[in-house]
């Protein structure tokens, strides 16, 4: 790596201009091609998408999306002939518009039930012609204009949806800008100097546009959510971020040692870079690890967000070097240059915050380990409650046209009609029609059902539809068991002896269906991503107890961080404070994605923290000073590079849609855990109480893994930073591949 970073220092000018026209001609690209965004939440095999395809293969018009336009009146009913004058009219519009294909009126002789008992709140069905993400904005922002022009004299409309959902979802808006904006403030603290505070910037935006760009080209040929932008964006800002900030705090620390630019340039690359490349590297391949979910929806996703972090990586290890020529010094501040160009070398902090913590942390290890692991395990109580699903419109803001609809179709109708189940039947013979008559005349009578309702069919039609409203809310567990006993009882009972299928499918049941299967995938993709993390860290650093001890804290991050998302969203603790709307299940794809990212920042941190240990464990073989030292000189580092990542992620929860604040919370919390508690406290202190077998790995084992060092070229690290002797005569071994024995 050290010639590449030379080359990249001296050849700065070309290096600059090389990523000019990366840019410029994936902004020509995109700009021509466009994006592609889908959601593709297809799973194979399911009762639902059974029923889904059947629609979309014998009933093409009702495989669209389907919209509600809720009416009510506070006073008097909706069949007064002024009102009804108002919606008729405003129905038969919508009726004409792009995109839509019928309308199912309540004033229509089949509408008598789409009216509530009281006749205050009454719903009209707009069948559209596609699904949510295929159908043109702008022809559902007029459904909706059209719909609320109604608006008036004692007339509330309001409309609900997918389609409608995704038409009025809050805008990101500048929540990336907020994120930049706190993470220049921590960088201007932390260099005291404005090209120190611009540099980690510039790398990580550079970054940050490519992997960007790239996705939306590559959402063409492969399916990729509308969501994997912004996901990509929240880890590539704070991973680009960070990963400049190690990488130009190596530098300084360089040129504090007296070193000439050029060569503090080489030796940040050559040590802080090759951490960069190898925790970056973890990341790429924990977000990879979810394609062994064959999942499209979330290995798009992975794909979207490893992508990004690749670029990320190569503006820190090519683009970083080459703009650290340009400033030079500069990336200290004046008084730092003055002493500088006074005095030399500067000398190293032997008094600090760190060093007094590190040497706390070492004499009280047991109290202060056993601290931190008690609040984390409380912190991660609430995890055990956990409960997976899918967020609707009752889970939007108070206020919002989708939520007030809501509440009116629960107030009319009872709770379950915001989340209807379909019974989808393949009929093969003339039996088959009488065994589910059959079928459905039991559903009836079962506890949990309030109505069932068959819609009509042509003679001889090869498919039926039926419309079972449970009694209660689509994310209760009531209607999980519902949903459970109809596949797993009823519906076999009614198909025995015939050749009638029936499959229960609907919107409610997709989303359970699709946690059901991210729940009983997630073992088989921890296990892979920890054994894979194992793996590497025993390569990096020759342990058994380091690696082990990293997979241990990873899964005490994800568990405490996933007990602040029960607590905020699932609970509701906070959540109507941060504007994110009521109590509702997690998101079932959130724990994965979360876990891939997490495990991937996690082992950030570990690599940067040990690394530093290792370093001062293959110069002295001294345990103790080896943690100490390590913590000391990293500490305030980590600090800064979480805080960073904290404010950024905390960003994306002010742009108040619910699935990106999951994220942005449960992030911003696991970072903030792992930073405060796991790196600064409860590792270095297990690592004090294990001593020397930290770094104990069977000799059988040493000679079988090939010999790879994170910290480089141990001299070229410990070139000017006051490097003991014993390390300053050791064989100098190769730049890539470190053949010593340790």
């Amino acid at each position: 790596m050290s010639a590449v970073a030379r080359w990249c220092f001296r050849h700065r000018r070309k290096v600059v201009g090389l990523w000019i026209v990366l840019l410029a001609a994936l902004g020509g690209g995109y700009a021509a091609a466009g994006s592609s965004y889908s959601e593709d939440f297809s799973l194979p095999g399911m009762e639902s998408t059974k029923a889904l395809k059947l629609l979309e293969d014998s009933l093409p018009a009702s495989s669209g999306d389907t919209e509600q336009i809720v009416i009510h009146v506070e006073t008097g009913s909706v069949r007064d002939p002024a009102v009804q004058a108002r919606v008729a009219g405003m129905l038969a519009g919508i009726e004409k518009l792009p995109s839509v294909t019928s309308v199912a009126s309540m004033y229509s002789d089949q509408g008598a039930a789409q009216i509530s008992a009281d006749g205050k709140t009454a719903y009209a069905e707009v069948q559209l012609d596609k699904l949510p993400n295929d159908l043109p904005p702008a022809n559902v922002e007029k459904i909706i204009e059209t719909a609320q022009a109604a608006r008036g004299s004692g007339l509330q409309v309001e409309l609900a949806g997918p389609a409608i959902s995704n038409a009025t979802a809050p805008a990101q808006g500048s929540t990336e800008l907020i994120g930049i904006v706190a993470a220049a403030i921590i960088l201007s603290l932390f260099f005291g100097s404005l090209i120190g505070m611009l540099l980690p910037l510039m790398v990580a935006v550079a970054g940050l546009g490519g992997g960007l760009m790239t996705i939306g080209l590559l959402s063409h040929p492969i399916t990729l959510s509308d969501i994997a932008p912004t996901l990509a964006t929240l880890i590539g800002l704070g991973v680009g971020i960070d990963y400049a900030l190690f990488i130009v705090t190596r530098y300084r620390s360089g040129l504090r040692a007296g070193l000439p630019p050029e060569q503090a340039a080489v030796r940040a690359i050559t040590t802080s870079g090759r951490a960069v490349l190898f925790a970056g590297g973890t990341v790429v391949i924990a977000l990879l690890g979810l394609l062994v979910l064959r999942l499209n929806f979330l290995t798009g996703m992975g794909i979207g967000a490893a992508v990004t972090v690749s670029f990320t990586l190569l503006s820190a290890l090519t683009l970083l070097p080459a703009m650290l020529g340009f400033v030079g010094t500069r990336v200290m501040s004046k008084k730092e240059r003055r002493a500088l160009a006074a005095n030399g070398a500067l000398p190293e902090n032997t008094r600090g915050f760190w060093v007094r913590w590190a040497g706390l942390v070492q004499k009280r290890r047991t109290l202060l380990g056993a601290a931190a692991l008690i609040v984390i395990a409380l912190l991660s109580i609430p995890t055990f409650s956990i409960r997976l699903g899918a967020a609707d419109a009752g889970n939007d803001k108070s206020g919002t046209t989708t939520r007030e609809a809501y509440d009116l179709l629960a107030d009319g109708f009872g709770p379950g009609f915001n989340g209807p189940l379909q019974l989808v039947a393949e009929l093969n013979s003339p039996a088959d029609g009488r065994a589910l008559d059959q079928l459905l005349e039991t559903v009836k009578t079962l506890d949990g059902v309030a109505a069932v309702s068959a819609f009509p069919s042509e003679p001889g039609a090869t498919v039926a539809i039926a419309m079972v409203v449970p009694t209660s809310a689509p994310q209760d567990k009531e209607t999980t068991d519902l949903i459970n006993r109809l596949r797993d009882d009823v519906v076999p009972a009614a198909e025995k002896n015939t050749s009638l299928q029936v499959h229960v499918g609907g919107a409610t049941a997709i989303f359970q269906d699709f946690a059901k299967v991210l729940t009983d995938k997630l073992p088989l993709f921890l296990g892979v991503v920890i054994v894979l993390g194992f793996l590497l860290l025993m390569l990096a650093f020759r342990s058994i107890l380091v690696p082990l001890t990293a997979a241990v804290m990873n899964v005490l991050a994800a568990a405490a961080s996933f007990g602040v998302i029960v607590v905020i969203f699932q609970w509701g603790w906070g959540s109507n404070l941060l504007n994110l709307g009521g109590a509702g299940p997690v998101e079932s794809f959130v724990p994965a994605i979360m876990l891939a990212i997490l495990f991937g920042l996690s082992m950030d941190y570990q690599v940067f923290l040990v690394s530093r240990m290792h370093e001062e464990w293959a110069c002295t073989r001294d345990n103790a000073r080896a943690v100490r030292i390590g913590q000391s000189e990293t500490g305030r580092v980590i600090i800064a590079a979480s805080l960073i990542m904290v404010f950024v992620f905390g960003a994306f929860v002010l742009g108040g849609e619910r699935v990106i604040a999951e994220f942005g919370i449960g992030l911003a919390a696991a970072v903030a855990i792992d930073a405060f508690l796991i790196r600064t406290v409860l590792v270095p202190a297990l690592m004090h109480l294990f001593g020397r077998a930290n770094w104990w790995l069977p000799t059988w084992l040493d000679r079988t893994l090939p010999q790879f060092s994170v910290e480089g070229n141990q001299d070229m690290a410990a070139h000017g930073a006051g490097a003991p002797p014993l390390l300053q005569h050791q064989p100098e071994g190769n730049d890539l591949l470190d053949t010593r024995s340790h």
